[in-house]
């Protein structure tokens, strides 16, 4: 039976990707050595990484005064290092979820955080509006794609002081404009590669204007630097970055890749709206193209475990929602084919047919 992968990450990835990952870890290029047992300093390791940047750089139209990192650690991490080199006296952050959460969390450690605007008052169903940036703050963070929830800014902000956002669930999946932030960061997990590797666009400008020392692996200039590779960067899980960014750029880039992620979510969407028995859970006009939430209407609650069985005999993978949300939770990030998407549609029809 065919398996739908609708896992919210580590996810779904090009197939393509994970075939020629497949043959490196065997022999990479030929060279009678596995991808996993080459030495990060060689030559061939260089390529992958140089290639891997450069195609970064020109599927996102990144502008010159950028650099692109590839670390370990995770978003996580990121939440960390981002204040300890950005944040001096205050820093702004908008609060659209658990990992928006998170990452104020550890801005706290380090000074001043002004919340401008949250959605928790309705369990992170929306994307806040009408709130002020400060212009006297270090920096302004927010987090484009909210996994768990379902909510997305899907716009450039303009914002009066740098812009940092954590772009680890929507990354790649439609043209952005790279010079209205000062640094974007995320986990590879979901539209470009396999757990273990950070990707990090930065503008020089942000840099060295903090008194505070900072530990050198936590120091985004010696890792800018060292070419990502101040310590053993996660070299297989570059390696199939590297094929997925040839996947999108094989398919036309981004405009190609947003109107793929339309017409899924589109699909979707317009089969829970049409639902007697099934729900969205956000706000509209904030709904994810990455990460589609839905429940059971209030009436049919009981029936919710047995369409998780019903999906899963019908080769349905990962569509539990988070327990924040409850219900249903299916992610169609860059690699996921509008077939299976048709295939979860057709299941929600059968099952609601077959239980009205």
């Amino acid at each position: 039976m065919k398996k739908h992968n609708f896992n919210a990450g580590p996810s779904i990835l090009p197939r393509i990707a994970v075939e020629n990952s497949a043959k490196a870890i065997l022999d990479l290029n030929g060279s009678g050595l596995s991808l996993l047992e080459i030495s990060h300093r060689h030559k061939d390791f260089q390529v992958i990484i140089d290639e891997a940047e450069a195609l970064f750089k020109e599927l996102l139209k990144i502008p010159e005064g950028y650099h692109v990192l590839f670390l370990g650690g995770g978003a996580s991490t990121q939440f960390v290092m981002v204040p300890y080199n950005l944040l001096q006296t205050q820093a702004a952050y908008l609060e659209t979820g658990a990992w928006a959460k998170k990452a104020i969390k550890e801005a706290k450690i380090f000074g001043e955080v002004n919340v401008v605007g949250s959605s928790a008052d309705k369990n992170f169903n929306y994307i806040p509006k009408g709130y002020t940036i400060p212009a006297d703050a270090d920096y302004f963070h927010i987090t484009t794609n909210n996994t768990i929830f379902g909510t997305e800014i899907k716009h450039d902000i303009n914002s009066p002081i740098p812009l940092v956002a954590d772009m680890s669930s929507d990354i790649l999946s439609r043209p952005i404009d790279i010079s209205k932030y000062a640094l974007i960061y995320g986990g590879a997990q979901k539209n470009l590669g396999p757990a273990g590797v950070t990707f990090v666009i930065l503008h020089d400008d942000i840099l060295g204007k903090v008194d505070r020392k900072i530990p050198s692996m936590l120091d985004y200039k010696i890792q800018i630097d060292n070419g990502s590779m101040y310590n053993t960067p996660p070299c297989f899980a570059i390696y199939t970055c590297l094929e997925t960014l040839r996947w999108i750029k094989g398919l036309g880039g981004l405009t190609t890749i947003q109107a793929m992620n339309e017409k899924k979510a589109k699909l979707l969407y317009d089969a829970i709206d049409n639902s007697t028995m099934f729900m969205g859970t956000t706000a509209i006009k904030d709904r994810s193209l990455m990460n589609i939430c839905f429940v059971m209407k209030e009436e049919y609650k009981e029936k919710e475990d047995s369409f998780m069985e019903y999906a899963k005999s019908k080769g349905m993978v990962g569509i539990k929602g988070h327990r924040s949300v409850g219900g249903f939770r299916a992610s169609t990030y860059n690699a996921m084919p509008v077939e299976s998407v048709q295939a979860l549609v057709d299941c929600m029809k059968e099952f609601e047919l077959e239980n009205n």
